[in-house]
């Protein structure tokens, strides 16, 4: 099952990080000499983050979203204003452990969906306890 660690509130204030822009897209072969200088800074939450006011980072714990393209200790990018619908990957509280799943909503209920074939998907049950805290938006991937 891939779990939720260290929840952290994105800086309200929407300052800038201090990074560097480079003014084109940057050439994954042969670097050109001529693109060795940058255009000033880029602030991320910008580029990354539609509302700041609702919307905080998770860290991600496991392998049950490899499939998806959320690994072991990927940061996700949450969003507690966009509606949860059927597809979203969401972050979840079941009964009260938290987890990040595929929602899925069927005819027989809901279901979170794990991305990869060695974990079970997790129907949950007509009296569970099921917060959804947000839908995620981005995936911050460590290389």
């Amino acid at each position: 099952m891939t779990h939720v660690s260290n929840v952290s509130l994105v800086d309200s204030a929407g300052s800038a990080l201090g990074l560097l822009m480079a003014p084109s897209a940057v050439a994954a072969g042969y670097p050109s000499p001529a693109q060795d200088y940058f255009d000033g800074r880029i602030n991320l939450n910008e580029h990354l983050i539609k509302d700041v006011t609702s919307t905080y980072l998770v860290r991600v714990s496991g392998h049950s979203m490899d499939g998806a393209g959320i690994s072991d200790g990927d940061e996700l990018i949450v969003n507690r204003a966009l509606e949860p619908k059927d597809g979203s990957v969401v972050v979840a509280v079941l009964d009260g452990e938290l987890t990040v799943k595929r929602l899925r909503i069927t005819k027989g209920g809901v279901v979170l969906q794990a991305e990869n074939p060695e974990y079970p998907d997790i129907k949950v049950p007509e009296l569970a306890s099921l917060q959804i805290w947000g839908t995620a938006t981005l995936a911050l991937h460590h290389l």
